[in-house]
């Protein structure tokens, strides 16, 4: 039973769709009517002519056809131009902006349009042109900035790196783009506040100062993060503090010192004057004595710590590995050193200071051997040592990329590497604390101020020192870098080498 309208309802009529007839075909329709009349009275005036039916209906077909091909041309006229103008802007919507309108003549309305149209694709393209110059200056700056810059889209994937980036991360674009940031490993760089202090995981302890800027690309939110490493800052400081401190406590030191030892010197000269006894007497020269010897021996404290703040510049010049080698190991006579002799390689370095380094690295190797020693009474070391037999090993390799000089010994390792490139610091009884500290150019050499920090203070034995530096380094005057690692019980810390170019990572295992 079908539902009646109910009372006071009116009815609405539902309107009809009205189909939309092409363009063209009123182009046609509207030719047709205009030539309709036409075609009538001439029809007509030919028919009531007394001429054969014959020439009647040949004079009304070339009547019809003269009709059609003058509609066909109107229809040309009229919907050509506006094909031309639909592809100009269907150009323009793919981004090509090479097409033109023809026939753009001023004082013509079909001429204005073209004139526009063409005067638009002129813009566009010089709006282009200036994007994508806009869009190569800046990724030329990015890349040519030593700051990691990222781009990072709304669920955290990297879609835009620069090379610092890429030397950071240690891989190239085509490897880190797409990926997380958590897979990345730079998560805290989203998470922390904003222009706040960072540490991140692979960076060697380096503390990074984060910003962070909001960006639409294609309407896209992104996060873009700006990395700047304000350890070289840092270090600048801590270099300009240690360098006051040794100032003023050389200056108090000194002014301290030498009226002591005159004094003490004057003292022991006029204890032959006295009318002491014997024992008292050697008692006063006994004490005078240990206080020249302690203000000597403060005094060479203090010229060694002077003399390694004014350390000449390097020298750079071509050196042999092996021949070095041989050089430091001959100098070491207090426990057996083995040297495993790898490939020939030169290297740009100052080898005096290259080779007090080395020295310096192999002398605190064999001290940790020796406390060792005389403290258990037997050797403990790596399989590595206690297979060769020998308590010291030194050797060199050649990697893809790197030369590897390494030196491993059967020692305890740094009871506290943390302060082991420490001015002053010291575990030894008759220590100066710049043992280590002239291996750590960061002081003496501020041209190379690089120094990267990850520490760890549990340390068991063995340890050994790991020198690295990348093979392509020639005497050509660029600066090159060595890694100089020192593996004992995860202690990870890079330093400058006193070679212009090198750099020290001492990782304690």
């Amino acid at each position: 039973m079908g539902s009646s309208p109910r009372v006071g309802e009116a009815s609405r009529p539902v309107p009809r769709k009205l189909k939309r007839v092409p363009f063209e075909t009123r182009v046609i329709r509207l030719s047709i009517l205009l030539a309709l009349p036409g075609l009538l009275i001439s029809g007509i005036l030919i028919w009531l002519e007394p001429w054969a039916i014959e020439s009647k209906l040949l004079l009304l077909g070339f009547e019809a056809l003269a009709c059609l091909l003058i509609g066909a041309a109107l229809h040309e006229h009229i919907t050509r131009p506006l094909q031309t103008l639909a592809n100009v802007v269907g150009a323009l919507s793919e981004e090509d902006y090479s097409f033109r309108a023809r026939l753009a003549v001023p004082d013509d309305a079909l001429g204005e349009l073209s004139l526009e149209v063409n005067a638009l694709a002129d813009l566009l393209a010089q709006n282009r042109t200036g994007a994508i110059e806009a869009a190569a200056l800046v990724e030329r700056v990015v890349e040519e900035v030593d700051i990691p810059i990222f781009a990072f889209d709304p669920v955290q994937k990297l879609r835009l790196v620069n090379s610092a980036g890429e030397k950071l991360l240690e891989h190239a674009s085509e490897q880190l783009l797409g990926r997380t940031a958590s897979e990345l490993r730079v998560e805290s760089c989203l998470s922390c506040e904003n222009e706040t202090l960072v540490g991140l995981p692979f960076a060697g302890g380096a503390r990074w100062f984060v910003r962070r800027r909001a960006f639409r690309q294609r309407g896209i939110p992104h996060t873009l993060v700006v990395l700047s490493d304000v350890s070289r800052a840092l270090r600048e400081e801590e270099r300009q503090a240690w360098q006051r401190l040794i100032r003023v406590i050389g200056h108090e030191l000194n002014n301290s010192l030498a009226p002591i030892k005159s004094i003490a010197g004057s003292l022991n000269a006029r204890l032959s004057e006295t009318d002491l006894d014997a024992d008292q007497r050697r008692d006063f020269e006994r004490g005078l004595a240990i206080i020249e010897s302690r203000v000597a021996s403060l005094n060479r404290f203090l010229q060694a710590y002077r003399r390694l703040a004014q350390m000449p510049p390097p020298v750079i010049r071509e050196c042999s590995i092996p021949v070095l080698v041989d050089r430091v190991v001959a100098l070491e006579e207090r426990v057996e050193v083995k040297v495993i002799a790898g490939p020939e390689v030169r290297l740009a370095a100052d080898p005096d200071q290259l080779e007090q380094m080395l020295i310096n690295l192999l002398r605190n190797a064999a001290d940790a051997v020796l406390e060792a020693s005389s403290a258990a009474g037997k050797l403990n070391g790596s399989d590595s040592a206690s297979e060769s037999g020998a308590p010291v090993i030194l050797t060199w390799q050649l990697t893809e990329k790197d030369v590897i000089l390494k030196i491993e010994d059967k020692g305890p390792g740094l009871m506290n590497p943390g302060n082991a490139f420490v001015p002053f610091y010291t575990t030894k009884a008759q220590g100066s604390g710049i043992g280590l500290m002239a291996v750590w150019p960061q002081f003496v050499c501020p041209e190379h101020p690089a120094r990267e920090i990850r520490c760890s203070r549990n340390c068991v034995s063995p340890r050994s020192w790991n020198l690295r530096r990348p093979r392509s380094a020639r005497s050509s005057g660029r600066r090159k870098q060595v890694r100089v690692s020192y593996n004992g019980p995860a202690f990870r810390r890079r330093v400058p080498s006193m070679v212009p170019g090198l750099r020290f990572q001492i990782n304690d295992k």
